[in-house]
């Protein structure tokens, strides 16, 4: 029974490593005339559900600014951060959209585009705060929230290291709990706090500092994820990318959002 059950599982493993061995080679294969775009929206201002459902957000419109510029039909899914990933590799969906950071870790897992925007992370605290600077000794023994599997946990670990930080599976939740008084400070994008703080919800807290981007945990900036091997898809993108930045669609796009450049340097 044990080496039926063995043999069965090894029979499963290689079906599913050809299935992702087809699958990366129809990538290389496909003219593109189609392409699903996977997001988290959770995230506001990037990507983020209306209150009708529908989606939208900076990289939302980006991305449909990218399709029309490179004559594909795009249609979008929302995908839980957690599994955003594995949920890309697997072929949930064909391009990822969703602010992720071009970093040496998930390199190894999927492939990226050039950038598409680079904002700094900054950190957010209780308006009555006793907290008056970003520093490790300012926010020992303190917790700290963020967002699970970012760049952002990764940083408040590196930058506060006797900080507790306490991670959460979406930035909503952190937000309850610093407006709870459960954590002391929350470690996220700026602009992603900057937008909060301005509604009634962020009415509790304020912006105490942006905080230097460490290339080593924040990487190249915000790409678009793809399946290893999607060089073909790759370059679209990246022409694409080129484009709309030079033809002044980007401009239109980022302002209805922010009052800056967010491609950055």
């Amino acid at each position: 029974m044990r080496l039926t059950r063995t043999l069965a599982l090894a029979a499963t493993v290689a079906a599913l490593a050809l299935g992702h061995a087809q699958a990366q080679e129809s990538d290389a294969d496909k003219d593109w005339s189609k392409v699903v775009i996977g997001t988290e929206g959770a995230y506001p201002p990037f990507n983020f559900l209306d209150a009708s459902g529908e989606l939208q957000g900076f990289d939302v419109d980006i991305a449909k600014a990218l399709c029309a510029e490179m004559k594909v039909e795009c249609s979008f899914v929302t995908q839980d951060w957690d599994g955003i990933i594995p949920a890309l590799q697997n072929g949930n969906f064909d391009a990822l959209v969703a602010s992720m950071s071009i970093t040496p870790e998930r390199e190894e897992q999927i492939a990226f585009t050039n950038k598409y925007y680079q904002t700094p992370p900054a950190i957010a605290v209780p308006k009555d705060s006793d907290i008056t600077e970003a520093t490790a000794e300012a926010l020992a023994g303190k917790a700290i929230g963020a967002q699970t599997s970012t760049t952002h946990a990764r940083a408040a670990e590196s930058y506060f290291p006797d900080a507790e930080v306490r991670q959460y599976p979406t930035a909503e939740e952190y937000k309850l709990d610093i407006e709870s008084g459960r954590v002391d400070a929350v470690v996220d994008d700026v602009v992603v706090l900057d937008e909060w703080l301005k509604s009634d919800a962020g009415a509790c807290c304020k912006l105490l500092d942006t905080l230097k981007a460490d290339p080593a945990i924040y990487g190249k900036g915000i790409g678009i994820g793809l399946r290893q091997g999607s060089d073909k898809l790759a370059g679209m993108f990246n022409d694409a990318i080129a484009a709309i930045r030079e033809n002044g669609t980007y401009d239109e796009v980022q302002k209805k959002y922010f009052e800056f450049d967010v491609y950055g340097e």
